[in-house]
């Protein structure tokens, strides 16, 4: 089982959103950073566990628990010309664009950005490094049971 950190801005998909949807499940659509795609397409698994962070947000950090439930897919929205997600040059025969689709665990309270900063066992975790800006990141076994740590504590 891999872990992953996967960013959401709260206008976009929150928490809440996602305790609403069917089944408590998203397709994490919108994705449009090679990098990320590819960690969806080659290395994500059905069963893998991760952290929703809301991002770009008054307070970040991670608020749920979650899965990856889907092998990943091709992102409609890149075929839309409505979407802000749109890709001129996709094609359905060959999508530039996939996604895999997000099942909730639970929410959690939120383990703000600055706590997470603040845990020594957190300091090699990808989403605290200077610069970093992906939407994805994947996410030691040690960095996961060291949240789960930081999320039992009130």
């Amino acid at each position: 089982m891999a872990y992953w950190l996967m960013k959401s801005e709260p206008t976009e998909c929150s928490i809440d959103d996602l305790v609403r949807m069917p089944r408590h499940t998203v397709p994490w659509v919108g994705v449009r950073n090679y990098q990320a795609r590819n960690f969806m397409r080659d290395e994500m698994h059905v069963g893998d566990g991760v952290l929703f962070y809301h991002s770009s947000c008054p307070e970040p950090g991670i608020a749920g628990l979650a899965e990856v439930s889907s092998a990943a897919y091709p992102d409609e929205a890149q075929f839309d010309p409505e979407s802000p997600y749109f890709d001129a040059t996709a094609k359905r025969d060959a999508p530039r664009w996939l996604h895999v689709d997000v099942t909730l665990v639970r929410k959690t309270r939120l383990l703000s950005l600055t706590e997470m900063r603040e845990a020594p066992a957190l300091a090699t975790m990808q989403v605290l490094k200077r610069g970093n800006r992906l939407s994805i990141t994947p996410v030691t076994a040690d960095e996961h049971r060291a949240v789960l740590r930081l999320l039992e504590r009130e």
